[in-house]
């Protein structure tokens, strides 16, 4: 791996890289533990060696960490709303090459799983549709105990150490004096945190990307964020990286339908998960791997232990090992998804860590939180949380202790009871031997200080339409920020990223020429490629997948157009849902499924406007109906009509035009023109009219 420059701790922050606010540190306001102990370092927790394992000792890390867990009773701290579901796994081929998890052996079995989608940052109260992280959580009862992949919709993370967990959680949270913003980063405190810690800045352009604004949770991928080995027979070590796909392909909103849809339904990718799959259109997802040995490892030009860094698929393409299906909802929202309890530190015989000090300290946090969430150290008894196949050991009491286990024996080793549980040294779990360990010390690899060059690269690999979405975001989240030195701040990490990213935001915010100069700890490089991977407009499938098409109707609608329509789109894997200005059966026999009133075009894919003459004349005179309609427009759906719909598009000021996703319905193959356009999901040549680029 190429070497960095040695980072220094003496800056605000301490060995991030990049920082040039000096702070003098008195007597007076030293931190300290909550025994009074002078912290000499709050940054990096303590490794035995500088990439090697974080050390059980480190009283600092375990009383920050453990008083962070403990803040909230007994709502999830980060994580709090979330949407589960249960399917199953099945791995496509025999993998005891690379493992041996015995649920990755046979293509014909099927492995029970319970996932939660969730956003990280509001409350279990809060909304679906925040821009925000998506966690993305697996947990599969294998017949070797519970396998937990524990992670987000994006492949990276804010921070390199645990240390700073608390830190990053704290300043993302509503402020603690005011009690908001409820479930958004656009605040003085979030920004603040990070324009001090460079290493959040490949984070950021995730975050401020259409990533974090998800169309359903069944348009999200999935990743392990960390990487992780997987251990064969042999005890040999392979190292990988896991990634979800869904089969339907990733999409997102626009941040104006985001915020739309908030308000018209917040449990907006609530309702959809659970409509799916009670229609019996599973969601289903491809986990593949990056596998990759020690020797690449040490080619690379970043850390694979650096959290903060994800492996380019075009360098180490992805393999895929597994299919998984969601087909039941929960039976109750609180007994499963609300006391689900995950841990990255649930493994199974074949599968094992790495040292990433992110990680690490993870394997703390977790199995803490759920002590106190979940009311004590038997939540493993609860049905959700329980193994399929046998617990045997010598645990006992406790509170909601719910196993009655006989016997006098509750030790071991004993003589008194030869059946009685005996550690396996054959089929138990042994940690992987790891080289890395060395002195006890606070320090951060130099292998981990470079992070602007991959936020370059994820810049220069999105689109023009991508590119124009984080400078908006960007724009919107700073321009909440107060204090102008934050801002001030911020845009000088962009520079740093990429100049015409800086130019663009200072200059949306009226703030050219006013970026403080940030001097880092190394230099962004400008030789790495676009990963076309990496933009999901680049990459999107043509599909009507999983996707909802409403039809504007009214009492005189022609029924048989609106079948056609309706069997148009199921052949393509898509939903029809009937709009009209009343809920009530109509005349023509057709069954409205909302009211234009209660179902604004933001909830849906594309559009189509079928009302009779008279039904259109009605509609004319509706805010509601003209709305619909410009929402569509501005929101870049497909928009089909047909000839009684012209006034009602003139008066919304939209003209048919099928290069921009306005089509007939009475030209010559309008219906088929509709729904070639609805797959491209967005009618992207329409953004520069409605949107003009910044």
């Amino acid at each position: 791996m190429k070497k960095a420059k040695r980072q220094s701790s003496a800056t605000t922050g301490g060995g991030k890289g990049g920082e040039t606010h000096q702070t003098t540190v008195s007597a007076k306001n030293t931190l300290t533990t909550n025994q009074g102990v002078p912290v000499s370092d709050n940054q990096n927790s303590l490794k035995s060696g500088a990439r090697g394992p974080t050390l059980l000792e480190d009283f600092v890390l375990r009383e920050k960490i453990t008083h962070f867990d403990h803040e909230r009773i007994p709502e999830r701290i980060v994580h709090a709303r979330g949407s589960g579901a249960h399917g199953y796994f099945q791995p496509l081929k025999n993998l005891s090459r690379l493992t041996k998890a015995d649920f990755l052996q046979d293509p014909n079995r099927r492995t029970k799983v319970f996932v939660r989608f969730s956003t990280v940052a509001g409350g279990a109260g809060s909304v679906d549709t925040p821009r925000d992280v998506r966690g993305f959580a697996v947990k599969f009862y294998t017949e070797e105990g519970n396998f937990d992949l524990v992670g987000n919709n994006i492949p990276v993370f804010f921070i390199q150490d645990a240390m700073k967990f608390p830190d990053l959680v704290h300043a993302v949270k509503m402020e603690p004096d005011r009690g908001f913003p409820q479930a958004a980063s656009a605040h003085d405190n979030f920004w603040d945190f990070v324009s001090l810690m460079p290493e959040s800045m490949h984070m950021l352009m995730w975050a401020m990307s259409d990533r974090t604004i998800p169309r359903s949770l069944r348009h999200i991928e999935g990743f392990g964020v960390h990487t992780f080995r997987l251990v064969n027979a042999k005890d040999e070590s392979t190292f990988v990286k896991f990634h979800w796909r869904p089969s339907v392909g990733a999409a997102s909103t626009l941040w104006e339908e985001a915020v739309k849809i908030a308000g018209a339904d917040p449990d907006f990718t609530r309702r959809d998960l659970w409509e799916a799959i009670e229609s019996g259109d599973f969601p289903e997802w491809t986990l593949s791997i990056q596998a990759f040995d020690q020797a690449t490892a040490d080619k690379l030009d970043f850390d694979i232990l650096d959290p903060t860094k994800l492996i380019p698929e075009e360098i180490i393409p992805l393999t895929p090992i597994g299919r998984m299906v969601l087909d039941q909802n929960p039976v109750n929202f609180f007994a499963e998804t609300e006391q689900v309890a995950f841990h990255p530190g649930h493994l199974v015989p074949g599968i094992d860590f790495t040292p990433d000090p992110l990680l690490q300290g993870r394997l703390h946090s977790y199995i803490d939180t759920q002590l106190s969430r979940l009311g004590g150290p038997n939540f493993h008894e609860i049905p959700i949380n329980r193994p399929v196949c046998p617990m045997r050991n010598f645990q006992r009491d406790g509170h909601m202790r719910m196993q009655v286990p006989p016997g006098r024996v509750n030790y071991e080793p004993n003589s008194l009871d030869p059946d009685s549980p005996r550690e396996n040294h054959l089929k138990g779990f042994a940690s992987f031997p790891d080289p890395n360990a060395g002195p006890k010390l606070r320090q951060r690899p130099e292998s981990f200080a470079d992070h602007y060059s991959q936020a370059r690269q994820f810049w220069r690999s999105m689109t023009v339409p991508e590119q124009g979405h984080i400078v908006g975001a960007f724009t919107f989240e700073l321009s909440k920020v107060e204090m102008l030195a934050i801002r001030r701040r911020m845009l000088g990490h962009l520079d740093l990223i990429e100049p015409e990213l800086g130019a663009r935001v200072a200059a949306a915010m009226n703030m050219k020429g006013e970026a403080e100069k940030i001097t880092p700890a190394v230099a962004p490089r400008d030789d790495l490629d676009p990963s076309p991977a990496l933009s999901l407009i680049g990459k999107a499938p043509a599909t009507l997948k999983g996707r909802c098409v409403a039809a504007l109707v009214t009492d005189g609608s022609d029924a048989k157009a609106v079948e056609r329509l309706r069997q148009a789109l199921s052949k393509e894997g898509a939903k029809l849902k009937l709009i009209a200005p009343k809920i009530g059966k109509m005349a023509n026999g057709l069954v409205p499924d909302q009211t234009v009133e209660g179902a604004p075009s933001v909830l849906f894919d594309a559009v189509v406007l079928l009302p009779s003459e008279a039904g259109a004349k009605d509609l004319a005179d509706m805010a509601a109906a003209i709305n619909w309609i410009r929402d569509a427009f501005g929101h870049l759906k497909a928009i089909g009509f047909n000839e009684a719909a012209k006034p009602l598009i003139d008066k919304a000021g939209v003209a048919p035009n099928d290069k921009l996703g306005v089509i007939s319905f009475e030209a010559s193959r309008g219906l088929e023109a509709f729904i070639a356009t609805a797959k491209k999901h967005k009618v992207w040549d329409r953004e520069k009219l409605v949107q003009p680029p910044r």
